[in-house]
């Protein structure tokens, strides 16, 4: 795995003379941040070696690479997904690809469903936690030493000095974020009511498709992360109606200029 992830990065050096230290990976209706970005080169997944190519019609399929908040950012627009039918180690392969490239931090977003009471549509939830409900973990197999520990520490999966300062600028931009723990299942069907129940019952805020792998692995290369979830829906008893796609994406790329707001001064300040 080693020699594929090598030979990815060789092949990205070939096409920019951008050296990322901020990775950025682009949730379902959340891709406008990179309009922020000052792009300098653009390469599609499918012209790097060993890369997955995404199959989601609302993820584009491209690592861009620029400048954002005055720092160099490699973002990843459209990302992979178990329910896609690969592996968690094909879709966390980027990430580990990013930290060969020389990211420091990463950056992330989702589109998730909302099953704290307090919450409403449109809620923008700074991750603080996880819970990991795949059916597996992307780090099962024979450890890559030279990436990362056998048994890494998942005490501090989300950075919490990053937390706090995204509260902070939130709260100068008069942006109403909820700080809150994620649930991260295969899809691809949304939750049923006492899934929704059973997630709440055992300490998350919201639930969503993507996200927790992606840090699993970047925690196991020490790398900080920030993650943002939009609430597009509920899964609150009483108050769960059918969701389409198109209205995940619809409340997600109306709360989107909020979240790019925030992710764009935090990666300025830090």
């Amino acid at each position: 795995m080693l020699e594929k992830f090598n030979e990815s990065v060789a092949y990205i050096k070939s096409q920019t003379k951008v050296n990322p230290t901020i990775g950025i990976i682009l949730g379902t209706g959340l891709g406008g941040l990179v309009k922020e970005i000052n792009i300098i080169d653009e390469i599609p997944y499918e012209n790097i070696p060993n890369f997955p190519v995404s199959t989601v019609e609302s993820h584009s399929g491209k690592l861009i690479f620029g400048e954002l908040g005055g720092k160099h950012v490699v973002a990843m627009q459209g990302r992979f997904h178990y329910y896609e039918g690969y592996t968690l180690q094909q879709v966390t392969f980027p990430v580990r690809v990013m930290k060969l490239l020389g990211i420091e931090k990463l950056f992330l977003s989702n589109a998730s469903g909302g099953v704290n009471p307090d919450y409403e549509v449109g809620e923008i939830m700074i991750m603080n936690d996880h819970i990991n409900l795949f059916p597996g973990n992307p780090l099962i197999g024979k450890n890559i030493d030279e990436l990362g520990p056998r048994f890494p520490d998942m005490s501090d999966a989300y950075d919490e000095q990053m937390i706090e300062l995204a509260v902070q600028i939130a709260k100068e931009n008069n942006i109403r974020v909820a700080v809150g723990c994620y649930a991260g299942m295969t899809g691809p069907t949304l939750e049923t009511p006492s899934e929704y129940k059973y997630v709440r019952i055992i300490g998350a805020d919201a639930v969503g498709m993507s996200t927790v792998p992606e840090v699993i692995v970047a925690r196991h290369m020490d790398i900080p992360c920030f993650a943002v979830s939009i609430i597009t829906d509920l899964g609150v008893p009483g108050k769960i109606e059918k969701v389409s796609v198109q209205d995940v994406i619809n409340v997600a790329s109306k709360q989107e200029p909020k979240m790019t707001i925030i992710m764009k001064e935090l990666i300025a300040r830090i």
